[in-house]
């Protein structure tokens, strides 16, 4: 099994340089160099991916980020680091309306439970985990058995290193990589521009192109309560980017489905995306209706329909490719040569079997307990922050009276210390607003669920919005000490707590976890153990590389800087347009006029007053093909030199079905420009010492105890 492993890996590398266009989501230990070369000129070293690897970081919070100097300076987009933006504005304060800046480190303001990480090495596990399933165990027996041994490594490796250790899973269950991460979470928030400039356009021009955005935000990371100090971090570049540059796109892609069989792809196609986009417009509805009451509502539910806005406008992307015959035509055809492969030869029949049946089979069973698992097990029955800290100590406390290798995966021992940042996060917690979340999500789970037992025994016979009401009222769980306290007290102080959130929880958890079982063996192994076999089956028929889906873990893409010709799907250019590869600040102003200034086109007063100080002419946004998808917000963008030129932030309405399938004559990822930042930071925000830093002009941070 081991020679098979290796053997896998080692097709991964050889063909790395068949694959067509600019596409790939690269493992930074398969990166195809050659193939580069060919197209390019150009071939990282090992050290030069090293260096890109180590100053390249992960929100985990759900976004990408880079070390932009050896002093723990980080940046990523304003919508990733929003949320930390939004829990610092107290006392009468609004970050994301007015922005942030701390012209002093002692300003560098904590935020409470943002967690950072930077990928160290990377160890193939594929035989430890594959061995631990016994030959003649069924898919839900294997299941268990890897899951137990995952749990296992990752223990050892972080009592051994002290590091954040995960495995994960790679072409469906065909690899097993353990990935080890230097974990970070004493962030602090250096700057922030207001919401105005970072989302500039609004949700009519998210996803579009032309753009104008200053979607950024920095921080920097502490240790001991002194800046880090780096010996890897991305040096800014001056220039930018020009036409047809080579440039390289280090980040955390989240997940995609390009290598999913039809009966997955059908799946989320009739099932699941039908339901994540009516349930996204329902609660988007319900959050712009509490916004409407007050400013300071409005203020509190910002970022909450921000997100959940470009979650569906994302979605309805995705969805998209799904409802495109021709793609799925494509898909089917692919398909159909897999199998017609594996059906012609006998040999590989007897080896092989059928598992495109198998993972049709996994999800009909998917589709006959979504709803039930989705709501019950997956929490959107009871949404909002202080739902999920009622659900971690529920669980909590009976996962850790077990086994490791025994426990909810998210509970295993070397996950417990994220666990624990989340669960006493000092964020604040507004209960109008968790009401009116819980609300929602009870109506919505009423609706579809009707008079299933675990939904009236949250109800109480009560209407949602007063069940709600009351759960809300009720609890104390917004005050980290009685967190800390029914914590430490285990099973024996959950069981005992009259807390309506901690009973309702407790209540709905037998149910939950049968729901759990089911998806975990029935679905989730089934599609591990024939994931592992079709990957074997695309490298023997195909004779090409195929780069894994993406993980939320830490690739490589690249491709060229270019323009492109607009097709009509977008909405901001029409159709024939020829769109250049950048937009200026001049481009800003004039799309601001164009809208009267108004909502969402309205650049913030900063910007206005400081006009005749700004370079019009001096870049904002730029494109290239480089290979994106949700996760990689936040993401360098870095030239040969390993400069940053700029950091990803979106992409275009046609780079939405690459969740599926590539292409990249329309498609395109969208970058802030090196020089546009440095130009807003100078001239309209007057943050010298942080461009100061980028440019490399800056004395280093103090050291321990300058920052409070």
């Amino acid at each position: 099994m081991f020679k098979r492993a290796v053997l896998l890996m080692s097709i991964v590398i050889i063909l790395a340089g068949i694959a067509a266009a600019d596409e790939g989501m690269w493992l930074f230990n398969a990166f195809p160099k050659a193939r580069v070369k060919a197209k390019y000129g150009f071939e990282p070293t090992q050290a030069w991916l090293d260096h890109v690897r180590l100053s390249s970081v992960r929100f985990n919070n759900g976004g990408s980020g880079s070390f932009v100097s050896p002093h723990g300076l980080t940046f990523t987009n304003h919508h990733v680091g929003a949320v930390c933006v939004q829990q610092l504005s107290t006392g009468g304060k609004d970050y994301m309306k007015g922005g942030f800046y701390a012209k002093t480190q002692a300003e560098e303001a904590k935020c409470p439970d943002l967690e950072l990480n930077v990928l160290q090495s990377i160890e193939d596990v594929t035989q430890k985990v594959q061995s631990a399933a016994k030959p003649g165990s069924s898919a839900a027996e294997a299941g268990a058995a890897q899951r137990a041994a995952m749990s296992a490594i990752e223990s050892d490796c972080a009592k051994s290193t002290g590091l954040r250790c995960d495995i994960v899973t790679l072409y469906a269950g065909g690899m097993f990589h353990l990935y080890r991460y230097k974990k970070y979470t004493d962030v602090r928030l250096v700057f922030a521009p207001e919401f105005e400039a970072a989302f500039f356009g609004g949700d009519p021009d998210n996803f579009e192109y032309p753009r104008y955005d200053l979607d950024i935000t920095f921080f920097r990371v502490y240790e001991n309560d002194k800046p880090v100090d780096l010996t890897d971090s991305l040096q800014w570049s001056k220039g930018g980017v020009s036409e047809g540059d080579l440039i390289f796109v280090p980040g955390n892609p989240g997940s995609t489905g390009r290598l999913q069989t039809m009966a997955q792809l059908e799946f989320l196609r009739d099932t699941s995306y039908p339901w994540r986009l009516k349930s996204l417009q329902g609660m988007i509805q319900t959050l712009k209706s509490f916004s409407a009451h007050s400013p300071e509502n409005a203020r509190r539910a910002q970022e909450d329909i921000f997100g959940m806005e470009n979650s569906l406008k994302a979605l309805t992307g995705y969805e998209s490719g799904l409802l495109d015959k021709k793609l799925m035509a494509q898909k089917q055809q692919e398909e159909d040569k897999l199998k017609q492969g594996v059906a012609s030869d006998p040999q590989k029949k007897q080896k092989f079997g059928d598992p495109w049946a198998e993972v049709a089979q996994a999800e009909n069973a998917y589709k006959q307990i979504y709803l039930p698992f989705i709501y019950l097990e997956r929490r959107q029955g009871m949404r909002g922050d202080l739902a999920g800290i009622a659900r971690i100590l529920v669980r909590a406390a009976v996962e850790k009276q077990k086994p490791n290798g025994e426990r909810l995966r998210e509970y295993r021992e070397s996950a417990l210390a994220s666990v624990e940042q989340q669960l006493f996060s000092t964020a604040p917690t507004y209960k109008d607003l968790e009401t009116v979340i819980v609300t929602e999500s009870l109506r919505q789970m009423q609706s579809d669920l009707g008079d299933d037992p675990a939904v009236v025994q949250v109800l109480k016979g009560q209407q949602p919005a007063q069940a709600a009401k009351a759960l809300i009222d009720g609890t104390k769980l917004d005050d980290v000490a009685v967190r800390k306290q029914l914590y430490a007290g285990g099973e024996a102080a959950v069981n005992a707590s009259t807390d309506p959130l901690i009973v309702a929880m407790r209540n709905i958890d037998p149910v939950a976890r049968k729901y759990r079982k089911q998806y975990d063996d029935q679905v989730e192994s089934v599609e591990r153990r024939n994931g592992a076999t079709l990957s074997k089956i695309r490298f023997a028929e195909l004779g090409a590389d195929t780069y894994p889906d993406a993980t939320f873990t830490l690739r490589l893409s690249y491709g060229a800087v270019k323009g492109y010709t607009e097709d009509g799907r977008g909405s901001v250019a029409p159709a024939g347009a020829k769109l250049p590869y950048f937009t200026t600040f001049a481009g800003a102003f004039e799309h601001a006029a164009k809208h009267d200034n108004k909502l969402p086109y309205n650049l913030p007063q900063s910007w206005l007053r400081n006009k005749s100080k700004i370079k019009l002419d001096t870049p904002l946004n730029a494109i290239e093909t480089a290979d994106i998808i949700g996760g990689n917000s936040g993401s360098p963008v870095v030239n040969k030199a390993g400069e940053v030129v700029g950091i990803i932030f979106d992409g275009n309405i046609q780079s939405l079905p690459w969740n599926f399938q590539y292409e990249d004559v329309i498609g395109r990822s969208l970058h802030v420009d090196s020089r546009g930042i440095l130009e807003a930071l100078r001239n309209i925000y007057g943050a010298t010492r942080l461009a100061d830093e980028l440019s490399g002009s800056a004395a280093a941070p103090a050291k321990a105890g300058a920052a409070k």
